[in-house]
């Protein structure tokens, strides 16, 4: 198995990447590409590692920044993610992994990979830490306009994701709304609801917000819009508790020494809550493995992005998407 890794994408690359590759292949039996200026990453790059065969370099003259507008994906051919994307769809390589650009690592995505059949919308599902196990929440950032068929095709998606790869028996699946009620939320949220009770999977109805880390689902269900939202608030409420922890901790000097027995406690929490430990988001619903990681990703994330993207190779869940779709009938029949 080759993963093509976009080796300059991300606020710490390429040397954060290029650690984390280097670690990823002592951990799991991989091949990986490493894309990009091929002086930069070698300059990062172990020198016990630079003959072996299981990291490789592709160089490629150009990147796309964050910065840059999504047309980049047209303009720079030769960019870093766009030449890793070639690589996935020509078949030299299994899976894709980026952590820089989000916008134009789902563009190229969409323009080198194409739609799963029968898929209208792509979604990001990103795995969640709650009080039981992870919880995927899709869309959280791909397609901010959906339809009840969109959701639908999310959760379907979103359902196998969880049982495959997150090893959930008969995944539960919510619709995240404003209230639990069927008569709650929007039009669409409510037009959904009518749709999911029917479609064959293990739907449990609507959930809230505050039931997002609670474990109460295993797929939460969102249009982008919401889903980012809900993403980004939370990250920042966790961001904010741990900064006000440490502070509160750190104003008396008396609260050291019992901090002192407090600190593994406090050390498994962290790894709970840590968004290194999922690594990445697996942009479902294109026809190939593509992980998007977030840019502030550190050496960590990129070993846990390689662990999720073989995962999802070796549970082959393009074709388990493309076989496990409702027709449009079914879906008909069944409203």
């Amino acid at each position: 198995m080759k993963i093509a890794v976009d080796a300059m994408g991300g606020d710490h690359a390429p040397a954060e990447i290029v650690k984390g590759a280097a670690g990823a292949i002592a951990l799991y039996d991989v091949e990986i590409a490493l894309v990009g200026d091929e002086q930069a990453i070698a300059a990062h790059l172990p020198k016990h590692l630079s003959s072996d065969r299981r990291i490789q370099i592709r160089h490629t003259p150009d990147s796309i920044a964050m910065e840059d507008s999504v047309n980049c994906v047209r303009t720079k051919p030769k960019a870093s993610v766009v030449v890793a994307a070639d690589m996935v769809k020509s078949g030299e390589a299994d899976a894709l992994i980026t952590l820089g650009n989000t916008a134009a690592a789902m563009a190229v995505a969409a323009l080198k990979l194409g739609r799963v059949p029968g898929i209208e919308r792509p979604a990001i599902a990103t795995i969640l830490p709650s009080l039981k196990s992870g919880t995927i929440l899709l869309d959280a950032g791909a397609t901010a306009d959906c339809t009840p068929d969109n959701l639908l095709q999310f959760a379907v998606m979103g359902s196998i994701y969880a049982e495959r790869v997150m090893k959930k028996t008969n995944p539960r699946v919510a619709l995240l709304s404003i209230g639990e009620e069927p008569s709650k939320g929007n039009e669409l949220t409510k037009a959904t609801h009518q749709i999911l009770r029917s479609a064959g999977l293990n739907f449990i109805g609507n959930v809230e917000g505050k039931d997002m880390f609670s474990g109460a689902a295993d797929v939460i269900v969102a249009d982008g819009f919401v889903g980012n939202v809900a993403l980004k608030a939370s990250e920042g409420l966790g961001e904010f508790v741990m900064e006000l922890l440490k502070e509160e901790l750190g104003r008396h000097k008396l609260t050291r020494i019992p901090l002192f027995f407090l600190l593994p406690s406090i050390s498994r929490l962290k790894k709970r809550v840590d968004y290194t430990e999922y690594g990445g988001a697996p942009l479902l619903g294109v026809n190939g493995i593509c992980i998007i990681g977030h840019g502030r990703s550190n050496a960590k994330a990129v070993i846990s992005a390689i662990r999720i993207a073989k995962e999802a190779v070796d549970r082959d869940i393009i074709d388990c998407i493309k076989t496990s779709l409702p027709s449009p009938d079914s879906i008909a029949a069944g409203s």
